[in-house]
């Protein structure tokens, strides 16, 4: 039952006005003393010339009166000020949602609004034969559950992991093998020994500009397809992918497409040949660009002759509309891209293409110790899979430090879920453009709002349900209208509300909407756990509240799916 939406009918029909627009002022009042939902009157005061007590007063008294009106959903309305207040019907309500979410499950929140429509992700997008650090989670947990939103949601999406796998940086470390590599070396343990030599290589062209000349040279000689600069390159690549896809499967995060810089580099010839055509490329200091009135020039081929990673990004762009026929085009990358993307969809928008505007620069924040500062090209790196096997590690002796472990059979299991888990969960906790101040205390707080404690939360409800089991307690079916507490109404207003949750965190590209919403969620539920007896409750409401604690349990584990996290069964 669509609550909200029955009470923006009824005032529609009593002022005789459009339902959208009734439904965009409806709010809830932020006490809840004064109502579940509260209609606003203000903006009909100069329509009607009447005050917003008043119109309050009589949108009251036609609802009462209309045949339709049924007391089962509005128990009462009152006016307060200018504003009209509805009191649900507490059993109906609690009655309705909770049956409704224990008969559907995990797909209880889901949608087909997305109607099959394509929505291309591209996340993560690591640089080959550089280090899977720190700063990368943040692309990869926040493009992962963007993609899961929306796929939940009913869109057919795609995750593309376009990896950075050209540009003048291959010069450099082409550059830095042929003077400092060692085979023997980089086999053993190739990303680090290729980070060292990449590092060598800035600290020596501080010291010898004409580095940074022979860099290029070795570019021009990759783009030209020089075979021993090519096979380089590839064995780059292998030896990257290699470490990559390890990360990858302990964040349990797979793509439908690895098509990185390279694969459009023989698609670009046709993009400048249509900015050509088209009069958009201009002569600039050598080098030929698309220039804006409101914005930097857009670097197409640079004085060298070789493509900036601008191009690729084009090339990129009209084949995945030609190929995916897509309806969004989302990009997950850190907001330090903001005006390059302004100018990569400004460049496809002079091309004439009409859909520039379904791609979408989804940016964030940075990743900051507060005693480090993260830099590849110094060497300042702190390794992801580091990270992650820290956190697992840590997460595996406080569970073994806690009274509850001999009920746990499969320890390493649970700390990998909850390791891994409590990092992401940090990533996606506060709105992506904040930047993220990385600390073990605030991780891997079992009390506070952290993954550790939403799935602690989750174990805790299904502890309840297998008691219930063991007890041969038959509580699905069972009467629900028994319930009106303001708990357990608190609680279960909070998952009735969490599929709005989901379609803001598409809507907006934040998947914190979701993540701030399963901590509610669990704090309710802890709340209702610490309010209401449950196992030791009168038959009829015990089994009632049974079915509040599986429908609790099955919006957080939905929440912390769509967020990329595993539940666990016991903590």
């Amino acid at each position: 039952m669509d609550y909200k939406g029955y009470i923006a009918e009824c005032i529609s029909k009593a002022l005789n006005d459009d339902l959208d627009k009734v439904l965009g002022l409806l709010s809830v009042p932020p006490n809840e003393n004064m109502g579940d939902v509260a209609f606003p009157c203000f903006s009909y005061a100069k329509q009607f010339r009447k005050a917003p007590a008043m119109i309050a007063q009589e949108v009251l008294e036609r609802i009462k009166s209309d045949s339709d009106f049924d007391e089962k959903i509005i128990a009462k309305m009152e006016v307060a000020g200018g504003y009209l207040n509805f009191f649900l019907n507490r059993n109906e309500f609690i009655s309705s949602v909770v049956s409704d979410v224990v008969e559907k499950g995990v797909d209880f929140a889901r949608s087909d609004e997305g109607n099959n429509k394509k929505v291309i992700v591209e996340f993560s997008s690591p640089n080959i034969a550089k280090p899977f650090h720190i700063g990368h989670l943040f692309s990869t947990s926040l493009g992962n559950s963007i993609e899961k939103i929306y796929s939940y949601l009913g869109y057919d999406t795609v995750k593309i992991n376009h990896l950075g796998d050209w540009g003048t940086q291959f010069g450099k470390l082409i550059s830095a093998y042929k003077r400092w590599g060692v085979d023997e070396d980089i086999l053993k343990d190739p990303i680090n020994e290729l980070l060292k030599i990449y590092v060598k290589f800035h600290q020596k062209a501080e010291e010898n500009p004409s580095l940074e000349d022979e860099a290029r040279m070795y570019f021009k000689k990759l783009e030209d397809g020089d075979e021993e600069i090519v096979r380089l390159w590839k064995f780059f690549v292998e030896v990257s992918m290699k470490e990559f896809s390890r990360v990858y499967n302990m964040l349990n995060i797979s793509f439908d497409s690895y098509a990185g810089e390279s694969f459009y580099q023989d698609k670009m010839p046709e993009v400048i040949e249509m900015l050509e055509e088209k009069g958009l490329l201009e002569d600039s200091e050598g080098a030929r660009v698309v220039t804006f009135g409101d914005m930097p020039p857009c670097i197409i081929i640079k004085k060298d002759g070789t493509t900036i990673y601008a191009t690729r990004d084009i090339a990129a762009a009209i084949y995945r509309k030609r190929h995916y026929d897509f309806h969004k085009n989302i990009y997950v990358v850190g907001l330090p891209q903001t005006l390059h993307f302004k100018q990569v969809f400004g460049v496809v928008d002079k091309m004439g293409f009409g859909w520039a505007d379904d791609c979408v620069h989804v940016g964030f924040g940075t990743v900051r110790f507060p005693d480090k500062k993260l830099s590849t090209r110094h060497g300042d790196v702190v390794f992801l899979e580091d990270v992650l096997n820290e956190s697992i590690a840590k997460t595996r002796e406080i569970i073994e430090n806690s009274s509850t472990t001999k009920e746990i059979e499969n320890v390493d299991e649970v700390a990998t879920k909850v390791g891994i888990g409590a990092i992401l969960f940090t990533f996606l906790r506060n709105a992506r453009e904040r930047d993220i101040v990385f600390t073990w205390e605030d991780i891997l707080d079992f009390e506070g709002e952290s993954g550790p404690y939403v799935q602690y939360s989750y174990a805790r409800g299904k502890s309840i349900l297998r008691k219930a089991e063991e007890q041969n307690i038959e509580y699905r079916g069972a009467k629900l209208d028994v319930l009106d507490s303001q708990e357990e109404f608190a609680l279960v207003k909070l998952i009735k509300d969490f599929p709005e949750a989901i379609r803001n965190a598409a809507n907006k590209y934040e998947p914190s909407i979701v993540t701030r919403h399963i901590v509610d969620v669990a704090q309710a539920f802890n709340k209702f756990y610490n309010s209401c007896s449950i196992l030791k409750a009168e038959e009829d409401v015990m089994k009632a509240r049974l079915n509040i604690v599986e429908a609790s349990c099955i919006c957080i584990k939905t929440g912390l799916n769509l967020l990329g996290i595993e539940e666990v069964e016991k903590m």
